[in-house]
């Protein structure tokens, strides 16, 4: 199929294709082909008529919706049952920090205790010193 594509769309392969044929049989083919585009364009106006229905059928719900005071989430907790749908959740704030402490090169940087123990803190740790002497007070 791909080789019939490939001599369709080229213009010098077509008329190479098509060299045998008289006119009456180029007649007939490009009616034809004429056809097809005609029923392609139909189809596509078809689908994009039932699209634009669909669309205006939604938006009418959505007021209907907004009107009677219903949510989205109302009519899927009747489908779904159980406990109301969660709220899309908020990103949370970042927590203060709780360790301070100087790095290699002499820089104070804080830690908040969570993740991985940064490396200069952990090298102080290792070197016998506790945890609790970085506490921020």
């Amino acid at each position: 199929m791909s080789e019939f594509i490939n001599i369709i769309t080229h213009e010098r392969r077509l008329n190479a294709a098509l060299k045998e044929l008289d006119l009456n049989e180029l007649h007939e083919i490009k009616t034809k082909l004429d056809n097809v585009i005609s029923k392609r364009e139909e189809e596509a106006l078809e689908q994009e008529k039932a699209l634009e229905e669909k669309r205006e059928k939604i938006a009418e719900l959505k007021r209907s919706m907004q009107e009677a005071g219903i949510d989205i989430s109302d009519i899927l907790e009747d489908e779904i049952g159980g406990d109301k749908l969660a709220s899309p959740k908020r990103k949370r704030a970042p927590k203060p920090p709780k360790y301070e402490f100087k790095d290699e090169n002499g820089d104070t940087k804080t830690w908040t205790g969570q993740g991985r123990m940064p490396k200069a803190l952990q090298n102080a740790i290792d070197n016998g010193r506790s945890l609790e002497e970085f506490l921020i007070k």
